[in-house]
Order: C-alpha cells, then sequence, then structure tokens
C-alpha cells in the first residue's frame, strides 16, 4: 500500500483487528491508534482534502439498509481520498426486496471483489454477523440503536484537537440516549480514554442503569451544565420510538436545549457538539449551532479522517494476516 503521494505511515504494532464492529470490545491503546491515525490523515491531506494513493486498486462497498447522509458520503470520500473505488449500494430496488437473504446479498458484493464492506442495518448486531460469514473487512456504520463506531470516533477526535488530555473532561450526552447507537459508542470510547461522561436527558429516554455500568445519570441539563467542558447534543429519535417519551416538542426544548441563556451558565470554553442531522430550535438553537464554540462542521470534517484511518488499518491487517506487504 504505496504510492508517490503517499506520507511515511509506519503500521501501528499494536493493530491487528480486520473488523471495526464496536468501540466496546477496542482496547485504549487500539482507539488511540485509531485517533492518531485520523489526525496523521487529516494533516498529509490538508484537511481530508487532497489524494493519497496508499489504498490504489481496493474497493470499498458501502451496504446500507437505512437511510444516511453524512455517514454514506464520509466513507465514499474517505476511501476516495485513498486512491480506492466504491461501490453503492441502496436496498430498496435491490435483490433483497425480492426475496435475497441479507447475508447472501452481503456475499454477492463481496464476489465483485470488495475489500471492506461498510454496513449499515436496522438490527443490532448485522454488522457482527457479516464478520462472521464474509472474508473481507466488515466495517459497522451503525446497527440499529447498538453503536456507531467511526461516529463515536470522529466525536472524540473533534474533543482531543481542542482538549488534549480527555482524563480531565466531564463531557455530557444530552438527550435520546435510549435509541441512540452514537451515544453507546461515545460511552465506551470516552470512559476508556478517562473522560468522566453524564448522560442527561428525560427519565423516559435514560435508563438509571447506566449508573451500574459507572457512568453519571442526570435528568435536568441546567444541574449539570456548570461542570461540563463538553456538551453533545443528540436527537431525540421519534422514528424509532413506539409512544412520544415526552409531553411535546416545546417542553423538551425548554428542559434540554442549548440557548444563549444556557451557554451563559456555561463555562466559557464549553465544546458544544452534535452528530446530526441537527434539529435547530430543538436540541440547540441557531445561534449556539453557528456560534464560536460549535465544533459541528468539524465533527464533519474529522469524520473522514477517521474513516481513511479506519479503511487504512483494516486493509493493513488483512495484508498481514495474507503475508502481504503493508
Amino acid at each position: 500500500m504505496s504510492g508517490d503521494q503517499a506520507p511515511t505511515l509506519p503500521f501501528p504494532a499494536g493493530w491487528t483487528r480486520e473488523h471495526l464492529l464496536d468501540l466496546e470490545s477496542l482496547t485504549a491503546e487500539e482507539i488511540t491508534i485509531l485517533l492518531d491515525t485520523a489526525q496523521l490523515f487529516k494533516d498529509a491531506t490538508d484537511g481530508c482534502r487532497k489524494k493519497l494513493t496508499l489504498l490504489s486498486g481496493k474497493t470499498c462497498a458501502n451496504l446500507f439498509f437505512e437511510n444516511s447522509t453524512r455517514t454514506r458520503n464520509s466513507f465514499s470520500l474517505a476511501a476516495k481520498r485513498l486512491g480506492a473505488d466504491t461501490v453503492e449500494f441502496a436496498s430498496s430496488g435491490s435483490s433483497v426486496a425480492k426475496g435475497e437473504t441479507f447475508v447472501d446479498t452481503a456475499k454477492t458484493i463481496e464476489a465483485m471483489g470488495v475489500d471492506w464492506v461498510v454496513n449499515r442495518h436496522a438490527t443490532p448486531g448485522t454488522p457482527h454477523l457479516l464478520a462472521r460469514e464474509l472474508k473481507c473487512s466488515v466495517i459497522n456504520a451503525g446497527d440499529g440503536p447498538h453503536e456507531h463506531p467511526t461516529q463515536g470516533l470522529l466525536d472524540i477526535l473533534t474533543i482531543r484537537q481542542r482538549r488534549p488530555d480527555l482524563s480531565k473532561l466531564t463531557v455530557a450526552l444530552v438527550g435520546d440516549i435510549a435509541h441512540s447507537r452514537t451515544a453507546r459508542s461515545n460511552l465506551w470510547g470516552l470512559r476508556k480514554l478517562g473522560a468522566r461522561v453524564i448522560v442527561c436527558g428525560p427519565s423516559t429516554l435514560v435508563s438509571p442503569r447506566w449508573e451500574e455500568l459507572g457512568f453519571e445519570v442526570a435528568h435536568h441539563l441546567d444541574d449539570i451544565l456548570h461542570r461540563c467542558d463538553v456538551l453533545n447534543l443528540l436527537r431525540v429519535q421519534f422514528e424509532r420510538q413506539v409512544t412520544r417519551p415526552f409531553p411535546s416538542i416545546h417542553e423538551y426544548a425548554a428542559l434540554y436545549a442549548m440557548t444563549r441563556k444556557r451557554m451563559e451558565c456555561s463555562k466559557s470554553d464549553i465544546l458544544i457538539m452534535a452528530p446530526g442531522p441537527i434539529n435547530r430550535g430543538v436540541e440547540i438553537a441557531p445561534d449556539v449551532a453557528d456560534g464560536p464554540q460549535s465544533v459541528i462542521l468539524e465533527q464533519v470534517t474529522n469524520g473522514i479522517a477517521v474513516r481513511m484511518a479506519t479503511l487504512w488499518l483494516l486493509a493493513g491487517a488483512m495484508a498481514r494476516k495474507q503475508g502481504e506487504a503493508i
């Protein structure tokens, strides 16, 4: 995996994984390798703008069974920035609609000569199933409410760029914790890197069982705001809910939206994040989303860097397994 434009990137000895399925199973060292590699790629490509030829000749298949704009496009751009080709798959109009099984569809795409399958699916554990059935690398792009590892990594990378020592930080994840795969990936990743994590939202969306796993639970944003170094504002996922978990959107916004007034009660250097898509006026006010403490657009750019790192590391681990040069 080399090219005339390739930066000097010695393959990290501590990385052996051929799939990225979650952050819960990763060690702090593995998470750090992913973050360090992402930063190297971001720096080497002028903020993910320039192309490299590290993965020329390889192919990434986006196998999405749920709608996606940011993640799908981010993986496609990441692959292309590294010189790889992409294959786009959408479940509507595919052979799945004709009765073909999910695994058979994935195997058919793999047989076309792909090196990675990036999978999003509504059912938790689907990427883990694919990792057992396929010979190529599998990347979880979101499996129901379970995990979204590259989203967690890009969030952590964005924090680390502004606040390098995560062990000194208090990070609050605010909103729909019950249905958020982003929240779960952030929870595991942040804790392994030493951050203090608070989950905050209505009691119908934030289970007290998180306390049993060692996380602080809060139901009132104003009670914790003064302690937070970072706020990650999660979208309320109405599409995954059977019943409305609170009386009205207006009431939710009154209790949990980050507004200019709440900014005045926060630390002066607080970071405001949101995985997107953001609902202005629900979880965040427009002037806060566009304000100086917001790093929402930086998260998007960092997503490309994280996915470049993921593709490169998995390809390297697979090459080493097959006895090829990395």
